[in-house]
């Protein structure tokens, strides 16, 4: 089923990006298994841009520019449902998660670093994907 964000545009939300300087954290979510597979941030314009085209785009903090999730690797995140939270400074969008990758890392989930009780680091899950190969670093 496609979702018609252009529809949901007119009853449209109001989010608050002044608390965090312009930028609020966005979580993305597979809206199939529930699995959180990464935090990012999105700004005003990666916000409208996500709602218009269906598709994950966030702001980059490190490089300072909007990017659009899968553009290099091609592992997009098609929306298939938005949530915010109470404060409407939290974005959850539920994703179908392309290419079954969303860690720039490879991983499925950019949560794949499992600390134990004595904060020993096991890492978890398997790499989709080569990195270097992807984004030819």
């Amino acid at each position: 089923m496609i979702h018609d964000f252009e529809t949901e545009r007119e009853h449209m939300v109001k989010l608050d990006f002044k608390k965090g300087d312009g930028i609020m954290p966005a979580i993305a979510q597979d809206h199939k298994s529930g699995r959180v597979l990464m935090l990012a941030y999105m700004n005003n314009e990666a916000w409208q841009r996500t709602i218009q085209t269906g598709e994950a785009h966030y702001w980059s903090r490190t490089r300072g520019e909007l990017w659009h999730k899968g553009a290099t690797s091609g592992n997009i995140q098609i929306v298939k449902e938005i949530l915010v939270d109470c404060d409407r400074d939290t974005i959850l969008l539920k994703v179908e998660q392309i290419g079954g990758a969303a860690c720039h890392l490879g991983f499925e989930s950019c949560f794949h670093n499992k600390i134990d009780r004595n904060g020993a680091e096991t890492v978890i899950g398997e790499r989709i994907f080569d990195p270097e190969r992807v984004y030819k670093k």
